[in-house]
């Protein structure tokens, strides 16, 4: 929505999208296609959008704005200005409340509003682009509530809502689109709002799923972090009764790929975890791990490309007595509960050796326990006064959170 763009969209805007999308809907890029071109003072349509409305195709759209930050253009009244007037009051400079200073940690920063010079009454509010310190954002927008529809809709439009998804009573959150980066094809994936719709009770969890899985295994660090930002939003909803949202969505953000670091002098590296482990036996491969980088050796010093060697050495070895298509692949155990998913003889088929260095090349950076995660609300078009708990958004948050642990658990 209006923070899933990132510096220098129309250069780092994956070749496989087009150059917004609406409610989700993914345009594939012609063969040849011209950059998106560049409007109102330099600025171009959002390129990571994967909800809501887009720049061109409907009357208000989402643009990036040239110093990097994302300009969602105003809503018609009465929608627009009561979003404007929410930022307003979280982000004045006299606000005093501590509720609406503790809210500004889970919403984009606000930078005011903007003008194109020829166009002086089209509004934009200026917003911090969530994604931008990422390299290959994933990311999914998920509304939150029981109703989707405000105290105020009409009876039209409350049929019009529950008619798009009945389950939004029961499920309390509905996914609006995703957008994931698989590592082995160095594409992205997506899904618009029709996804989402058609998710069950019987499927959402492998439908929530998918968004944290990268072709090879499933991203249990990035699900492990995102629960944790939205404990502490629903924490944050526990203690305010001021405010209800309605259509209101959770942005989430995370990092699809990574390039190597350097880790701390006492900390174990996993090639010195394989390698300390002494000559595999004839079934035994390392498997993908999400959690852990490939990184310089601190015991002894060697260079990644050195441990790797030593790796595909050994790799060598063992194929050399067993040839790979017969070899069984089991998960090398190296420590308990760290969240590893196997990887099955279709992902490393054709040369075992160039997949297991396209694995090792995309592990995500640091042996830490938890992701490089974003979690922030968006769209506050239906936001009111209120004295009592939202207990609606309240509940779907609880039951998002019940739903990643179970994916966690699993």
């Amino acid at each position: 929505k209006a923070t899933e763009g990132r510096r220098g969209c129309p250069e780092k805007a994956s070749p496989h999208l087009g150059a917004c999308s609406c409610s989700g809907e993914v345009r594939p890029a012609a063969s040849g296609r011209r950059p998106a071109p560049r409007l109102l003072n330099g600025c171009v349509p959002l390129s990571h959008q994967v909800a809501g409305h887009m720049y061109g195709k409907d009357r208000v759209g989402i643009l990036q704005h040239p110093d990097g930050t994302v300009l969602k253009q105003l809503q018609p009244p009465p929608r627009g200005p009561r979003e404007l007037e929410f930022y307003n009051m979280v982000y004045a400079a006299d606000c005093a409340d501590a509720v609406l200073v503790e809210l500004r940690k889970h919403l984009p920063k606000y930078y005011g509003v903007w003008s194109p010079p020829t166009a002086p009454d089209d509004v934009y509010l200026k917003l911090e682009d969530v994604t931008h310190k990422f390299n290959k954002p994933c990311i999914m927008d998920v509304k939150i509530g029981r109703k989707s529809y405000d105290p105020f809709a009409s009876s039209e439009k409350i049929g019009q809502q529950v008619s798009k998804y009945p389950l939004m009573e029961e499920i309390g959150f509905l996914v609006l689109g995703m957008r994931v980066y698989h590592v082995h094809s160095d594409s992205f994936e997506t899904e618009n709002q029709h996804y989402g719709r058609g998710l069950t009770k019987e499927t959402l969890k492998d439908g929530v799923s998918k968004f944290f899985h990268n072709g090879f295994g499933l991203r249990k660090d990035a699900v492990a972090a995102s629960i944790q930002k939205i404990e502490k939003i629903l924490q944050w909803f526990e203690n305010q009764k001021q405010l209800n949202f309605y259509a209101s969505s959770l942005l989430f953000v995370y990092e699809g790929s990574s390039q190597p670091t350097t880790t701390k002098s006492d900390e174990r590296t996993l090639t010195g975890k394989f390698l300390s482990r002494g000559q595999l036996s004839g079934t035994e491969v390392l498997e993908h791990n999400n959690n852990f980088h490939v990184l310089s050796s601190s015991a002894n010093g060697s260079s990644v490309g050195r441990s790797l060697s030593k790796m595909y050495a050994r790799h060598c070895k063992m194929y050399s007595k067993k040839h790979h298509s017969q070899a069984s692949l089991r998960a090398v155990p190296m420590g308990q509960d760290n969240g590893w998913e196997s990887v099955s003889q279709e992902h490393l088929n054709g040369n075992v050796l160039s997949q297991l260095e396209k694995v090792l090349c995309h592990l995500p950076a640091g042996c830490q326990e938890t992701a490089e995660v974003e979690v922030r609300m968006i769209d506050f078009a239906h936001v009111f006064p209120s004295n009592t708990v939202d207990e609606g958004y309240v509940y779907g948050l609880k039951h998002l959170i019940a739903v990643l642990q179970s994916i966690l658990d699993s």
